[in-house]
């Protein structure tokens, strides 16, 4: 996507990402993304016969990565407020921001337990913010790329677990939504240069190895 957009301005990148979204959920099946149908190995939510069990999980792991996302934006902030890179992070951040509230608000309404591991995650999430962004722009968004990533194709995963369940339309949406704006984010990261980070594939491989150790203690603690 990002590849067929240079030199269009980000706004409008960010139109034609949703554009090219819905597309793919036409030409597959109504209302579906194409990566959410496509046959892989079977999600690790599916075995599990208790739905309530289930969506608990989701839950807990969503509004901890979206405690880490937000603490890696406010670590990059940190170096970069009040910079031209700095309004776009911030920009990021505040659809982060808008995501928490809505699983802050979710985990409420279905008293669902937060993970025992929140405290860690705020201060690593910070850490890893700070220090790619200490170590440039192209470092700091390197790491949106990589987190992104992983991320988004979590909340695929959820929304291909919850296909057949009527019930929970609107948790699927929501899961939907989000994980757009991940890939918006995504796409934001290597406009702004992450692929030019030194190291930038081992850095990438690193940070997505750690996104992933977090979701799989996260799903347990």
């Amino acid at each position: 996507m990002t590849t067929m957009l240079v030199g269009v301005p980000r706004r409008a990148r960010k139109v034609a990402t949703r554009s090219t979204l819905r597309c793919l959920c036409t030409t597959t099946a109504p209302h579906e993304n194409s990566d959410e149908s496509r046959s892989g190995p079977q999600s690790p939510f599916l075995a599990d016969p208790n739905k309530k069990k289930l969506i608990d999980t989701m839950l807990r792991v969503d509004h901890a990565g979206e405690i880490g996302a937000r603490q890696i934006y406010a670590g990059q902030l940190a170096v970069f407020r009040n910079t031209p890179v700095g309004n776009v992070i911030h920009e990021m951040a505040e659809q982060e921001k808008k995501h928490l509230n809505a699983f802050d608000a979710l985990i409420k309404e279905r008293r669902v337990r937060p993970t025992a591991m929140l405290p860690i995650w705020n201060v690593a999430g910070y850490a890893l913010g700070l220090g790619t962004a200490l170590l440039g722009k192209e470092a700091a968004m390197a790491c949106t790329v990589a987190v992104e990533e992983v991320i988004a194709e979590h909340y695929n995963e959820q929304v291909r677990a919850l296909l057949k369940d009527d019930t929970e339309r609107q948790l699927r949406a929501l899961f939907r939504e989000f994980r757009d704006d991940e890939l918006e984010h995504k796409d934001t990261g290597i406009e702004y240069d992450a692929e030019k980070a030194p190291f930038y594939r081992a850095l990438s491989d690193v940070i997505q190895a750690g996104c992933r150790a977090a979701i799989a203690i996260t799903e347990r603690v």
